[in-house]
């Protein structure tokens, strides 16, 4: 994979900075510490040993961050792991040096070094941070974090809870950290699928509510794989907000919320439950329901309900696609077990299945394992784009585009919901259109983190 390394030096940056006038200096928020090292956690129940981790600020969840709309992020990445890293800033559009895709748009950060991450959050939403080399090992380690940009008109709620859904492979007897991290069954199959579920790092999450509160549940599936079917008992819920981008109008949660490795979605929620009693957010497995984080009730909020919530105000700049115009582009994904894939280019060179099982590697786009060359598509700013995507495989895949937001287009021509994260199950094809309004080199990634690890990464260039 080519390294493309194109930014502006920290010298012209602090030269420009020199030349703001005084009260712009002084507006202007100083870089912030933001340390990865290992570290220890009381993860699974108290009768089993704390889990070695890796950890922003040595804790897991990572710190949350939460900024105004419109503000900017300053942060010093110190990396104190023993590996390279990176760190990506999900579903923000941001500018392309400071996405944090190691090999892409910078080059990773060594043991002992630093990166100056800077950058405007032009939306407001629900999104996340996480690493972003090696990203199937160091997020399975504990390298995220929420990352909350508020709305400037809040709604009305009583107040609000950040929910990072995760699982963990640990060992059953010691509680440590599975450390195969590149299993051939993962890499083939599913993925890594942990075996210990937790909310906020906590595998018995329990929040105290009361009776008619309104609530607003920011959910990040922050799994390597796994994917979270959710449903609610003893609160009426609306989704207002689907990886950060309000709906255009709410929808009742009468069924299930599904939600893939990296989408997020935004709840509002009312308790329904008596005092007494304890609601939940579920968890659907295998038609069997459980509990992802129990809400005790106690006590009333008021003695009524209100009226069905508002929507979010609409964030800025949302261009939509013109489908008439637009450049069209094809991705076939093929590979994994019990797949149709018998041979792909990798490294150059084409390899039989066979060999490429030898290899580690089982997943391809377009023919090609990993990373190109030439970019999935090379478009000018303002191009808008039409992407038909097919999975030719027996998995699902979370496909997830960077720097920009996307609209899927149904059969009828219809757009749906903007997305920056495409949930698809075996033998689907779906199409996505999108504006390419932010220039650089993005990444075009699945989010089962062990897929992308073995074959299933591109990229594209917004000229």
């Amino acid at each position: 994979m080519t390294t493309r390394r194109d930014f502006l030096s920290h010298s012209a940056a602090a030269a420009a900075a020199l030349a703001l006038p005084r009260i712009a200096r002084a507006a202007t928020p100083q870089f912030v510490e933001f340390k990865a090292r290992p570290a220890a956690v009381q993860l699974a129940p108290p009768s089993y040993p704390k889990t070695e981790i890796w950890g922003y600020g040595g804790g897991m969840p990572g710190p949350e961050l939460r900024i105004a709309q419109g503000a900017r992020v300053r942060r010093t990445f110190l990396n104190e792991l023993p590996q390279a890293s990176s760190v990506h800033w999900h579903g923000i559009r941001i500018d392309n040096a400071m996405d944090g895709v190691a090999g892409l748009t910078q080059a990773a950060v060594e043991p002992g070094a630093s990166f100056d991450y800077d950058f405007v959050a032009p939306d407001a939403g629900t999104y996340w941070y996480h690493a972003h080399n090696r990203s199937f090992e160091q997020v399975a380690r504990g390298l995220y974090g929420a990352l909350i940009v508020e709305d400037a008109e809040a709604p009305d709620v009583d107040r609000e809870e950040v929910l990072i859904l995760d699982d963990w492979l640990l060992d059953p007897d010691t509680a440590q950290i599975d450390p195969d991290f590149t299993s051939r069954h993962d890499r083939s199959h599913a993925g890594r699928r942990g075996n210990f579920i937790a909310t906020n790092g906590k595998y018995d999450l329990a929040l105290d509510v009361r009776q008619n509160e309104r609530l607003r549940l920011r959910l990040i599936n922050a799994a390597n794989a796994r994917i979270f079917v959710l449903s609610l008992a003893g609160m009426e819920g609306w989704t207002i907000a689907l990886d950060g981008m309000p709906l255009d109008s709410v929808e009742p949660l009468d069924d299930v919320l599904v939600l893939g490795p990296g989408q997020r979605a935004d709840l509002i929620v009312d308790v329904t439950a008596d005092p007494g009693e304890t609601a939940h957010l579920v968890r659907i497995e295998d038609r069997e329901g459980m509990s992802q984080v129990a809400f005790p009730v106690s006590g009333t909020a008021s003695a009524a309900r209100r009226a069905p919530p508002a929507t979010l105000p609409r964030n800025p700049d949302v261009q939509v696609p013109d489908l008439e115009s637009a450049v069209s582009v094809r991705l076939n994904m093929q590979g994994g077990a019990m797949g149709t894939l018998d041979a792909a280019v990798l490294n150059g060179e084409r390899k039989t299945f066979r060999e490429l099982v030898d290899a580690n590697e089982f997943w391809a786009f377009n023919g090609t394992i990993g990373m190109t060359e030439t970019p999935l598509a090379d478009v000018a700013i303002g191009q808008a784009v039409k992407l038909e995507v097919y999975n030719d495989t027996s998995f699902p895949h979370a496909m997830h585009l960077h720097g920009m937001h996307f609209r899927e287009i149904g059969q009828d021509g219809a757009l749906g919901p903007l997305r920056d994260t495409l949930l698809m199950f075996g033998g689907e094809t779906r199409t996505i259109g999108f504006v390419a309004d932010n220039p650089g080199d993005w990444l075009y990634h699945c989010h089962m983190l062990s897929h992308a690890a073995s074959g299933m990464m591109t990229w594209m260039r917004v000229t």
